[in-house]
């Protein structure tokens, strides 16, 4: 199973038809955020799977295109303190935004971070229950605390998020806001038996299909 995940910045190859000769191979996509509801438009529509995104803390309210007023990427399915079960069996979850900062949109204190991270339990409590696991992809657009963050407020890390991926232990964690400017950035560390993942402009995961056998 691939999964196209995608955050922060437009890559010119994936709003063009060459998106369908690079990656229609692809499963799924995933945004963690900041990206305009158009480009998840169209690259849904050129590879016809699901998308799952979150908003990150740049999101537009309105966004005015050719087709009318967005507020949100039609086609695609928000997991903003949701958890969902995607036709391939796959269970994914997802918490919008970044630390608050300016007071600006989708915004958030620490203690409101942990709000929703709590929204999502009584829903991986129901996953474990009946597929035996409590989720396979957390998806974020601020990254946990202390990892793949920075210093300053605006780019400091979640620290429910790590509480949500040391207690129910996703395969992925799934996130961008933080931009990447010198190769030797780190963008994927094992925190325990997650993978987190800084999807900053693209990255493409090849999920081995031993690891899904069991999903239906």
């Amino acid at each position: 199973m691939k999964i196209l995940s995608v955050s922060d910045i437009e890559i010119a190859f994936l709003y063009s038809p060459i998106i369908s000769q690079r990656f229609g191979d692809t499963d799924m996509i995933i945004s963690c955020g900041d990206l305009p509801y158009y480009y998840l438009e169209y690259m849904t529509s050129m590879l016809n799977v699901p998308t799952y995104y979150v908003r990150g803390n740049h999101a537009s309210k309105i966004e005015d295109t050719t087709g009318g007023e967005r507020t949100s990427p039609w086609g695609a399915i928000d997991l903003h303190r949701r958890c969902k079960r995607d036709q391939s069996g796959m269970l994914l979850a997802g918490i919008e935004g970044s630390i608050r900062y300016n007071y600006g949109p989708h915004q958030y204190s620490q203690s409101e971070m942990w709000r929703m991270a709590f929204d999502l339990v009584p829903g991986l409590l129901i996953n474990k229950m009946r597929f035996g696991r409590y989720l396979d992809i957390l998806v974020t657009h601020a990254p946990p605390y202390k990892i793949h963050d920075a210093d300053d407020l605006p780019h400091m890390g979640i620290k429910a998020f790590n509480w949500l991926i040391n207690v129910f232990k996703p395969l992925y964690h799934l996130h961008g806001h933080i931009h990447i400017y010198r190769q030797d950035t780190i963008v994927e560390t094992m925190v325990g038996e997650t993978h987190v993942l800084n999807t900053f402009g693209y990255h493409v995961l090849d999920l081995h299909s031993n690891y899904f056998s069991g999903f239906h």
